[in-house]
């Protein structure tokens, strides 16, 4: 009886071996919280190795360094944003419903991912250094661009859309509207108040969001159409 407590005892004291993939996401998860609060100079490995349960050395092992772990959340956090985009299927919608889903996406996913406003603010803060030295957010971002050209020429050829509008700058506005409502939400709120920033606000400002860009790239005799999508 007593060999075998012992040996359960034994059993038990045996560390129980993790799954490699989720302790790296256990990491790039905390990661994410502790660059996004305290930006890249303030994050401390030390409290992302203790929430982990991992040690610095493990860290180290699978990022290589502090600015390694940094950079993996930044390709981690736009590769996130860029899968959501593809969920939306918008080859498969026509083209107004299409932009409008993309622009209430955009906009929905940032108020709901501040972190991810956060981690841009702070590399914007080293001049973008550490996404020009990465070898993925390139590629993960271009298909963005490529899913808003097809959008803006079915439009197009069906008449709906004007033409002359490029992918690439409809991108940086509904990007600069959509963003904006995360990164200057405190300094807004201080000045102006909060009602933007309730439920109620927040769900009106994606709905104009989603209108004013196709306004802009609606032609004129197909205004119309703007709110028939929902």
């Amino acid at each position: 009886m007593e060999r075998e407590t012992a040996t359960q005892d034994v059993k038990q004291a045996r560390p129980v071996k993790r799954d490699p993939e989720g302790v790296r996401r256990d990491i790039l998860t905390v990661a994410m919280e502790e660059f996004s609060q305290n930006g890249l100079s303030g994050a401390r490995i030390d409290e992302i190795a203790a929430r982990t349960r991992t040690s610095k050395r493990m860290i180290y092992y699978y990022f290589g360094d502090k600015e390694g772990l940094y950079q993996r959340v930044l390709e981690e956090a736009y590769g996130k944003v860029r899968g959501g985009e593809m969920e939306l299927e918008l080859e498969g919608l026509d083209p107004v419903a299409a932009l409008t889903k993309l622009c209430r996406f955009t906009f929905d996913h940032h108020r709901r991912n501040p972190a991810f406003i956060r981690m841009v603010m702070i590399e914007n803060i080293h001049h973008g250094r550490h996404m020009q030295l990465s070898q993925t957010i390139g590629g993960v971002n271009q298909p963005a661009i490529e899913a808003l050209q097809g959008v803006l020429k079915r439009g197009q050829e069906q008449g709906l859309f004007r033409t002359g509008v490029e992918a690439l700058e409809l991108h940086w506005q509904i990007s600069a509207l959509s963003f904006f409502n995360v990164s200057n939400a405190a300094s807004f709120s201080a000045i102006f108040g909060d009602t933007l920033f309730k439920p109620g606000g927040q769900e009106t400002l994606s709905q104009h969001v989603a209108e004013m860009v196709l306004r802009y790239v609606l032609r004129a005799d197909h205004i119309s159409l703007i709110g028939e999508t929902g």
